[in-house]
């Protein structure tokens, strides 16, 4: 008999770090349940964090990715966003990047000029999500999803809402083009509100508390900045909220295949790394000409 609701497996606070000269970052991942969350791979919290007043942006700087995507959702503040493989954008509270750096690339990701110099808060974060090893070496793509292209469903048993990013949920469509199936949402929630969620039970999920305090499954508390790992004996998550509080839902059909990483690459064997390592510093993922 399988249980009312999916297991909990763990809660996990994050580890703070520095990315580049302008992300202060909480990362609950990777880590030692970096397999049961395949094909999520890392999740960086940047912020809330304030950024004070400048004409010289600060962010992270040209570096190099192949082999898998970066997600980026912005919750305070702008980026600007330019790669070698010619693209760019701006974001905004609510807006999704999804940037697939297939073959390889070079990209940098920087506070947007004019929230640079009348400063501000900024908190975002990002995911980094793999692909199956078919399409390691696609070409770079770019996917800009404005805040006002994400559809929403309203949460079950009260206020609230769940934002569709990428995947199918309660028949709403994401936005978001991906290379396997996975499910992730944006839910909202306030004081109070209580919500089941259904996912596929042979999805991997985990749930990061982007701020606030929940009660899952009715028993076991998680706060801000702590990311939840659920098993696969079921498909139901309890979802209660104590105070408002935003939850990303990661969810996605496990990619069952060798997993090779090193830095900003991720591959499936040792040999595509050193050829990833090579192509970099052979100048062959690109170049800004400034």
């Amino acid at each position: 008999m399988t249980n009312t609701f999916r297991r909990i497996f763990q809660v996990i606070d994050g580890v703070k770090k520095l990315v580049g000269d302008g992300f202060d970052v909480c990362s609950p991942m990777p880590g030692s349940r970096i397999r049961q969350l395949s094909p999520y791979l890392l999740l960086d919290h940047t912020g809330p964090v304030p950024v004070r007043p400048t004409d010289t942006p600060l962010g992270a700087h040209p570096h190099p990715h192949r082999g898998f995507e970066t997600v980026t959702v912005v919750y305070q503040g702008y980026l600007a966003h330019r790669d070698t493989a010619g693209h760019q954008g701006h974001l905004g509270p609510g807006d999704v990047q999804w940037m697939t750096a297939g073959a390889g690339l070079l990209h940098e990701e920087m506070h947007e000029r004019e929230f640079a110099r009348r400063g501000g808060t900024l908190e975002l974060i990002q995911l980094w999500v793999n692909v199956p090893a078919k399409d390691k070496l696609v070409p770079p793509t770019y996917q800009e999803l404005p805040a006002a292209t994400i559809p929403s469903v309203a949460v079950e048993g009260g206020p609230g809402r769940l934002r569709v990013i990428a995947g199918e949920y309660q028949g709403v469509q994401g936005p978001a083009r991906t290379f396997s199936p996975l499910t992730l949402l944006d839910a909202h929630l306030p004081e109070g509100s209580t919500t089941t969620l259904h996912l596929p039970a042979d999805y991997n999920v985990g749930l990061y508390v982007v701020k606030g305090d929940v009660l899952i499954n009715d028993h076991r508390p998680a706060h801000t900045k702590q990311l939840v790992v659920l098993g696969w004996d079921a498909t139901d998550i309890r979802l209660s909220s104590t105070e408002d509080s935003i939850v990303l839902v990661l969810a996605g059909a496990p990619i069952v295949e060798p997993l090779a990483t090193y830095g900003p690459f991720v591959m499936n064997t040792n040999e595509e790394l050193m050829q990833a390592i090579a192509d970099y510093e052979g100048g062959r993922l690109g170049s800004f000409d400034d």
